[in-house]
């Protein structure tokens, strides 16, 4: 009952004519930005970080939210109309959708898309309101050790689910945690890689580190790979869906919507690998296989779903213990830390009015987002005609007057251009860059908390491992760490297959 009395005074805050407007600004600039190729949303909320400094952060953060879930809505767009998805989630949305679209049913996979992603947000918001103060519960009950943890579990990880290889996910997990190791140490003062340089006693700020990797680097690596014209986007009319479609697609709904809240609520969790387990799934459960492959709404409806769940579910861990799972989710965290505010169980207490007004925001925001994708489905889609050196220089003109006027710095514009060349190197070599912002945002976080549980312990180590949580995240850590190399050698071990006598024959007769 009480979550219920706060999520109602949620909604009063929410539904100020500011808020409102906050909201629709949020959802109509994602919206936008998720249907541009190669700029999603992390980079729309790393852009405005600086913009929104002067903000009250309950509508900043309102704003985001609307970004974050508008993102995920228009991501869908260019899936279905040029076979190229503006989020790494709509991937699996381009196998089936843009197939519909080439069958001339682009209206009906749009309306499908959106209509999930209405349903399957409203649902995971519902999970999001009555799962945090569970793990809020949970949370108060943790210690430094506990803490440490749970730190390292994401570590590993997003270590292990991001990127090409393990490898390259913990090389740019090191480089986060060399970032965040930059000023002068908590503990006895000194300084840390700041090379004599006075403006990086503080360290480097995380909004230049969070910008300069998503957004300038994104942009550097998109502008250098993509052609200078438009891509060619198949017309859209009407947006509307017919009885046979709306009989194929509730179910994908539903499911989508319970398949992707929990991974998105896991550390790494992500979308893309939900969105692939929905995709398999309505494959095998549909009565129309033969369709798959040349354009099944199922395969459009599932996985949207799915999406936006997850997008739900990310919020659980961001909220309640200040661990983000995904490159908004870390964006996200970086803007509390702007604001002075430490997301975590705390956080419900002593700032109930922001958390909850932010909750019933996405119910105002998964609202707006259909009626805007609904009847504006064409004009999102003549965004894609924008020439991307236009496009691309606006963001880096706008990444870079936004981070000066922050501080009025030039070292800060330096920072920024170089931490962009160092996104734009990361992604040439394949290497992730959410463990950096990971690393970069934890690392300080879980240094203190590991510091905290040692002198507790009074130097011994087995002070880290203090309660049945710890042993169980430890042994989750172990297993992710051990699993491939287990693998490798079961591989090894494993026996060829005999061959046959004919095969044999068959071979010697071909020699």
């Amino acid at each position: 009952m009480e979550t219920i009395d706060n999520l109602l005074q949620g909604f009063a805050t929410a539904l100020t004519p500011v808020n409102l407007l906050y909201a629709l600004l949020g959802v109509a600039v994602g919206t936008a930005i998720g249907v541009l190729p190669g700029i999603g949303p992390a980079m729309a909320v790393a852009l405005l970080l600086p913009i929104t400094y002067g903000l009250d952060p309950v509508g900043a953060f309102i704003m985001f939210a609307g970004i974050y879930y508008g993102g995920m809505y228009g991501g869908s767009t260019t899936a279905i109309l040029i076979n190229t998805p503006g989020e790494a989630a709509s991937v699996i949305t381009a196998v089936e959708g843009n197939k519909m679209a080439k069958r001339g049913r682009a209206a009906q996979a749009l309306a499908t898309a959106a209509i999930g992603s209405f349903v399957a947000g409203t649902i995971g918001t519902l999970m999001l309101v009555f799962l945090a103060p569970v793990m809020v519960g949970l949370a108060l009950t943790f210690g430094a050790a506990e803490y440490f943890a749970v730190m390292l579990l994401a570590f590993v990880a997003a270590c292990s689910v991001l990127g090409s290889s393990r490898v390259r996910g913990f090389a740019s997990l090191g480089i986060g945690l060399a970032i965040g190791l930059i000023g002068l140490d908590p503990t006895t003062g000194q300084s840390r890689l700041s090379y004599g340089i006075p403006q990086l006693a503080d360290g480097i700020d995380v909004v230049i580190v969070a910008v300069g990797i998503f957004a300038v680097g994104e942009a550097l690596w998109v502008a250098s790979r993509l052609r200078r014209t438009p891509a060619e986007v198949i017309p859209v009319g009407r947006v509307w869906m017919g009885r046979e479609d709306w009989k194929r697609s509730w179910k994908p709904w539903l499911r989508g919507s319970f398949i992707g809240f929990p991974f998105g609520a896991l550390p790494a969790g992500g979308s893309e690998l939900p969105t692939f387990l929905s995709y398999m799934l309505e494959r095998r459960l549909s009565k129309h296989r033969a369709e798959f492959g040349s354009g099944a709404i199922e395969g459009v409806a599932g996985p949207e779903a799915t999406n936006n769940s997850s997008a739900a579910g990310v919020l659980v861990p961001m909220l309640t213990l200040g661990l983000p799972t995904t490159a908004v989710s870390a964006v996200m965290l970086t803007a509390f830390q702007q604001y002075g505010l430490q997301p975590g169980p705390l956080l419900f207490e002593r700032e109930p009015e922001l958390v909850w007004g932010l909750i019933a925001s996405l119910f105002i925001g998964n609202t707006m987002l259909l009626a805007l994708n609904l009847p504006l489905a064409p004009m999102w889609a003549r965004l894609l005609h924008i020439p991307r050196p236009y496009l691309y220089a606006g963001i880096l003109f706008f990444a870079s007057l936004g981070m000066y006027a922050v501080n009025a710095s030039p070292l800060d514009l330096v920072l920024l251009l170089l931490l962009g060349g160092l996104g734009f190197m990361m992604r040439r070599f394949g290497l992730p860059v959410i463990p950096v912002i990971i690393g970069t945002i934890l690392g300080p976080m879980a240094e203190l908390q590991l510091r905290r549980a040692l002198q507790i312990s009074d130097g011994d180590l087995a002070g880290l491992v203090t309660s049945p949580l710890t042993i169980g995240v430890y042994a989750i850590v172990a297993v992710l760490l051990l699993w491939p190399m287990v693998r490798f050698l079961r591989g090894r071990r494993r026996p060829a297959a005999p061959v046959s006598a004919g095969e044999r024959t068959g071979e010697e007769a071909a020699g």
